[in-house]
């Protein structure tokens, strides 16, 4: 990082990145202030674009830029024109902290503050003194990185990255190696830093709770491609992609809309046939989506005719394991079912047991597959 920090402007690239078998094909658009989450499996493509956006991997063609100014600018066919990483004003917090070893945790952040144009050596340290009270490290300013717990190099590390007050910042798993309550804590310093610098910033995470807690919109990345993408409630709440209903640990089902006789059903590829809210026409690719807690869950003996307006399946256990608020059951067709314990010995639960599942129709999302 070099020269004074740029002013605040939207980072937007559209960028294609091909090895091998493997293509990376996204765009994206940050504003001023806001962040954008990248989600998506190993593999998919999320680290090697945020090296695109830093400049630190050329793409086989598009362009990256911040504001008014192109960082990278690769035309089909054409010349390359990249602006160096440390002249991007782009900051890259990567996975593992890369903290200068000579250098205590004050002289790690003030180096930010100094190479941004942030006066002399004795306010660079004040201000670095600040950054580290905020990740609360306060009392560790005169130690080295060897003798710093992980985490805590990720504090420094992240409270240096701030401190350079990019144009733009990424942050790729900032919040991993650290416990929940320091975490949710830091989350909070980079809302607030983000949102009063007017820094666009994109986080790459695993976790649901950094983008429901973080993010402005969240992208979902697999195999290079972006399959959905949204306002973090919207999209975990109403997947599109398996992956994503897996992370928000939401069901759903994607077949086809038949009609049955007590009404229409969804029938997926591996034959589960559950009954759905009627709106789609019979033969209509279609999702279906609801939540675990949204399901009761019945003996298939002692299942009772459900009422209009509920959609009742018989099916089997596949498995268990321990739920935030019970026990949460697999059954047939990937379905999770939250149980709570007081109803386990009732249930008699146990891997191939028939079961009867309930939700009420009002709790289920039927929508055409796109």
């Amino acid at each position: 990082m070099s020269g004074r920090p740029e002013a605040p402007g939207a980072l937007v690239a559209d960028v294609r990145v091909r090895r091998g078998r493997f293509t990376l094909d996204a765009a994206l658009h940050v504003e001023p202030g806001t962040v954008v989450a990248v989600l998506g499996p190993n593999g998919a493509g999320k680290s090697t674009l945020l090296d695109v956006l830093a400049g630190l991997l050329v793409p086989d063609d598009g362009t990256v830029r911040t504001g008014d100014r192109v960082l990278t600018d690769v035309p089909a066919g054409g010349r390359a024109t990249v602006v160096r990483p440390e002249r991007r004003s782009v900051g890259l917090l990567g996975q593992d902290p890369l903290v200068f070893p000579h250098l205590t945790a004050r002289e790690n952040v003030a180096f930010a503050a100094r190479a941004r144009g942030g006066g002399n050596a004795r306010s660079a340290r004040t201000e670095a003194d600040a950054w580290l009270a905020r990740v609360d490290l306060g009392g560790l300013a005169d130690r080295r990185p060897a003798a710093l717990s992980g985490g805590q190099r990720q504090r420094v590390a992240l409270a240096r990255a701030l401190a350079a007050r990019p144009a733009a910042l990424l942050l790729d798993e900032p919040f991993a190696q650290l416990d929940v309550r320091t975490a949710a804590a830091l989350r909070d310093v980079v809302r607030q830093q983000v949102r009063a610098t007017g820094t666009a910033t994109v986080l790459v995470t695993h976790d649901a709770v950094d983008a429901l807690t973080l993010a402005d919109e969240v992208l979902v990345l697999v195999d290079g491609t972006l399959v959905e993408r949204g306002r973090p409630v919207d999209v975990l709440a109403d997947p599109a992609h398996p992956f994503t209903a897996a992370l928000g640990g939401t069901n759903l089902l994607l077949g086809a809309v038949a009609d049955d006789r007590s009404g229409p059903v969804l029938v997926t590829a591996d034959g589960l046939r559950v009954p759905c809210p009627p709106g789609l026409v019979a033969g209509t690719p279609a999702r279906l989506t609801f939540a675990p807690s949204a399901v009761e869950v019945h003996r298939a003996a002692r299942a009772d005719v459900p009422a209009t307006g509920v959609a009742r399946w018989e099916t089997r256990v596949v498995d268990l394991e321990p739920g935030t608020t019970g026990v949460r059951v697999r059954t047939s067709g990937d379905v999770l079912v939250d149980v709570r314990p007081a109803d386990l010995a009732v249930l008699d639960l146990r891997v191939g047991a028939p079961l009867v599942l309930t939700v009420p129709h009002t709790q289920q999302r039927l929508r055409p597959l796109p």
